[in-house]
């Protein structure tokens, strides 16, 4: 049996947790359930509906608890995926914001289980800590006015185009 991780993220769905991790699980490398536990007797869910999922997404544990609806996600909460290419940050949020999830602003989206997404070129923190600081101005400024991350356009910003 491997050693428990110390710290795991646990993200509290209404119910649909099992369906959620499913999601997850086909949208990255590395990803798998790893245990699902039941209500028993004891409750409060339905005997035999799942309380818990543990689970990997590229190789970072979390555990999906089938809490109800009494305590609903907020933006202050997100889960960051660095993307190497354009087409790694518009397939997930293709993905992520199909079938009722939603973009929000500068690289942000909630999907349709209301977890908060922020999706990132890796070239957007290279820029901003490399770059002098009026480069990185014009890389923060153009940043700000996107809904979903650009590459392309954040390099030309970063060039003054």
């Amino acid at each position: 049996m491997t050693e428990a991780p110390k710290i795991v993220t646990t993200l509290w769905f209404n119910f649909n947790a099992e369906e959620a991790v499913g999601f997850y699980t086909s949208l990255f490398k590395d990803s798998k359930v790893l245990a699902v536990t039941r209500y028993t007797e004891a409750g409060p869910g339905p005997v035999g509906a799942v309380l818990t999922c543990e689970f990997q997404l590229a190789g970072q544990r979390f555990i999906a608890l089938n809490g109800g609806p009494e305590f609903p996600f907020t933006e202050a909460i997100s889960l960051t995926v660095n993307c190497e290419t354009q087409g790694e940050v518009d397939d997930l949020w293709n993905k992520l914001t199909a079938n009722g999830g939603r973009p929000v602003q500068c690289g942000w989206l909630q999907d349709r289980f209301g977890l908060s997404w922020q999706i990132v070129p890796t070239v957007l923190p290279e820029l901003l800590k490399t770059l002098p600081p009026e480069k990185a101005s014009r890389v923060t400024q153009a940043m700000l006015k996107m809904v979903k991350l650009d590459i392309a356009a954040l390099k030309r910003a970063a060039e003054g185009g």
